[in-house]
Parts: C-alpha cells; structure tokens; sequence
C-alpha cells in the first residue's frame, strides 16, 4: 500500500435498480426471455453470463482506445481462435504464407497442451476445444519467437506432423475416428501405443507458456480465468463476483407479431408497375414473432479488492504497481457495472440506451447481497390492497430500507453511496434514512 493510501475494506458492494421496456437481452435455447422463480411467482432475468462479458467488453474497447483510468493497460481476449491469431501475425510481420503460418501455429500450442477441433472439419480444425482467456497480444509473441526460430521450429514441425500421421494411423479393418487425433495431441512428446510425438522444446514451450499466462490483462485479474488442458498455465481466482439480474415482481413477456415489408414490391406498386403480378405481389415480405419484456431489474456485482491485488502481484507487478493498477481497474469496474449492457437486440429495442433508476454502492468486510428485498414480489396493479406503485419507486424504497435496517446490525458496511438518473428517485433519496449515506452526481463519485 502506497503512503497515504486509505485502508478501505475488502469487498465493494454494487446494488443497481433498472427498469427497462420492450427489450430482449439474453434469450434461451428457444429464443425465448430466461427466466426464474423467486418468491413463489416467475421473474424475468438477465443473466450474470451475459452482464459480465458485456461489461468486460466496455472496459476493454475504452482501455484500446485510451479511455478511462485503465487506457493503456493490457487487456485479454477469450477465443479459440490463437493458432489463427498467431498464423496472421507470422504472415504479417513474418511474410509467411498462409497455409505454412497456420500448420506451425496449430502444432506450436498442440504441442504445448492445447487440444483442437477435428482435422477432417475445415470449420474447427484450427480451434481449440475451448475458449482460452489469454492477454491479447499472446499470438504476437508466439509468433515473434517462431519467426526468429524458423529453421529450427520448421524442422520440428516436419517431424511432429510426420510422427503424428503414425500415431493415429488406424489398425487394418478398423476406422479412424477424431478421438484418434484428440489422442495423439499429446504435450512433451505425448503419444498412443507407445509411440511418441518429437516433443517441443523447452525453450519454445516456455515462450509459447509466457505468452498464454495471465501476466498483466487487467480483466483476467478481475474475471478469473479456467484452463484445465495446460497443468503449467495458472488458472486465475475471479475477483469479481456477479449475480444474476432478475425482475423485482412477476414477469410478464409480450409475444410481439411484425411484418417486414419487401421494398421492391412496394415500390412496384407505388409506381404501378405490378398490374400483372398484383396477385404475387400481396402480402408482406416476411412475418414472425419476437418476444418482448418490461420491467424494473435488480441486479448485484461485488469486488474482492484482496483478490484483485494477489492476482496482479501474482502476475509479475509490485505491490506498490498493484495496488495502483487495482485502483484503476475499480473505478472501470464500476464505470461498467453502470453503462454497460448486453446488446442483442439493441437495434430493434435501443436497450443499450437505458440509465438505472439507482446505484448503491458500500463498503464491508464480507459481500452483501440483497436479493432478499424483493422474494416478495412488487405489486404494481392498484386494483390490489397491498400495491405499491410503480416498481421502480418501490424498489428503491424497499431497496434503501433493507440496506438501512442491515447497517444497523452490521458494524462493517461503510462508505455508502447513492447515484440516480431519475428526478423522482432523486427527490425520494431526501426521505431515504440510510445512514451516513453520500449522496454523488457521477459514476466516480461512487468510489472512495
């Protein structure tokens, strides 16, 4: 910790309140709206999946394109696509063709660990089976060391290539399948039957590990990261935990009926030109439906900011660096807690657009999680005895007094506060009680 640092507490808790009309965010296998049941009634949700790439995406294009507390910093990609990535930095700024780049690059990472798709489907054959989450510029460091290592490598490569058709040549009578490839994909000289694949050596594996670890990506420090294919590549602990968002009263979807129209037969029509075909001409060019919902969300995010500093010391940096890089990647985490959102269907709905009704955010010694406020779900109709209003105000109000009646029972929660973007909430937070609550204007105002 720098000198004059305030010691805050570990976990930063974020509780935001959005109510959002007609928009489809995340839908299920079906293409429907997911769902839950909570308080005994169904609930529309977004879920945690589709909140955190969503914001990890804002914070990575606003870091590459030199925006916010994080411009300049390294950042990761997930994708399976690293032996095509690497492939293109080799033709690039190697001058290598193609086909060679991709045939070196695919046997670099299988080598390494890295299982692909099956050589017989042009689709996955240079894919990995999964998503791996590595700092973006890992293809070009892969291919820097295999451009300067060219001959050597080349001749490795001939040699495993040659030794893998042995490998998973099939038995007469029998048929080779793709888990006889997947087997053969063997690191450090792994192979089937006893036969070996020529191992890569240890200076290129070590190059080809360096440039898959987590290193410096500011989001894999966050996000965490899983890869169980490569013993020697650290898996990272997440510091970012986020619950599923979910609607704080009964779900209702809306099955919504368009038509498009087909523009070259209106314009036929338009200029009279379809008296011979006006019978092939009716009707729309194309119909179906989209589903639709509405309603006020809650949704929770909590960082473990002791976590995110071990996973940047982990990663190589100081403790004084990471407690600076730390800082950073809070102020960006809830920059994107606040304006990110899943965009399906953003043209059509304009969902991105949308501002939350309320952020509360405090500080405590363990996470809060205040899903509980709303297991009884907000009842909105005023035919009822027990309505209350628009949900978007009563969520506030049940939100700010669950938080109040919790602090006072737990001596931790500190340095709450409160950010609307609803003049009706605004006047509401007057009357909210929550105890030394801090009242902000922007989205840096909610951090310390």
């Amino acid at each position: 910790m720098t000198e004059g640092t305030t010691v805050r507490s570990q976990f930063l808790s974020l509780h935001l309140l959005e109510t959002l009309a007609a928009v489809l965010p995340v839908r299920n296998e079906n293409g429907l709206p997911k769902t839950i049941v909570y308080g005994g009634v169904e609930r529309h949700m977004i879920t945690s999946q589709a909140r955190r790439r969503a914001e990890r995406m804002h914070a990575r294009r606003r870091a590459n394109t030199g925006i916010g507390p994080l411009a300049g910093r390294t950042t990761g990609l997930r994708t399976r696509e690293w032996a095509l990535i690497t492939a293109r930095a080799l033709e690039t700024a190697h001058g290598w063709e193609r086909a060679e780049a991709v045939t070196m690059a695919r046997a670099v990472l299988e080598a390494t660990g890295l299982k692909f798709g099956d050589p017989a489907k042009k689709t996955v054959a240079n894919l990995t089976k999964v998503l791996l989450f590595a700092p973006e510029d890992a293809g070009e460091r892969i291919a820097a060391y295999v451009g300067e290592h060219a001959a050597e490598l080349t001749s490795w490569r001939d040699a495993y290539l040659v030794a893998q058709q042995v490998v998973t040549k099939p038995k007469r009578g029998t048929r080779k399948t793709s888990d006889d490839a997947e087997a053969a994909a063997g690191a450090e000289g792994g192979g089937v039957d006893g036969k070996q694949l020529p191992p890569l050596s240890k200076e290129a594996r070590t190059v080809v590990l360096t440039a898959l670890a987590p290193r410096d990506a500011i989001d894999i420090a966050l996000y965490g990261r899983f890869l169980a294919e490569i013993a020697e590549s650290p898996n990272v602990d997440g510091a970012v935990q986020s619950a599923h968002a979910f609607t704080i009263h009964e779900a209702e979807r809306v099955d919504d009926f368009y038509a498009a129209a087909d523009d070259a037969k209106l314009e036929r029509k338009r200029n009279a030109l379809d008296f011979l075909d006006a019978a092939d001409d009716g009707g729309a060019g194309m119909t179906g439906y989209q589903s639709l919902i509405s309603g006020t969300f809650y949704r929770h995010t909590v960082l473990d900011r002791h976590q995110l500093r071990a996973n940047l010391r982990a990663a190589g940096m100081t403790e004084e660096k990471a407690d600076e890089a730390a800082i950073a990647a809070e102020h960006e985490l809830v920059n994107a807690f606040v304006e990110a959102f899943p965009e399906a269907k953003k043209n059509s709905t304009a969902s991105t657009g949308s501002l939350p009704a309320l952020i509360l955010a405090f500080e405590g010694d363990r996470p809060y999680n205040y899903a509980a406020a709303f297991q009884r779900p907000v009842i909105e109709d005023p035919g009822y005895n027990d309505s209350e209003g628009p949900a978007g105000l009563a969520g506030v109000r049940r939100l700010l007094r669950h938080h109040a009646f919790v602090s006072r029972r737990r001596t931790d929660i500190r340095a709450a506060r409160m950010l609307t973007y609803d003049a009706e909430i605004d006047t509401l937070l007057d009357e909210s009680g929550v105890p030394d609550a801090i009242r902000v204007d922007s989205i840096e105002g909610l951090v310390p």
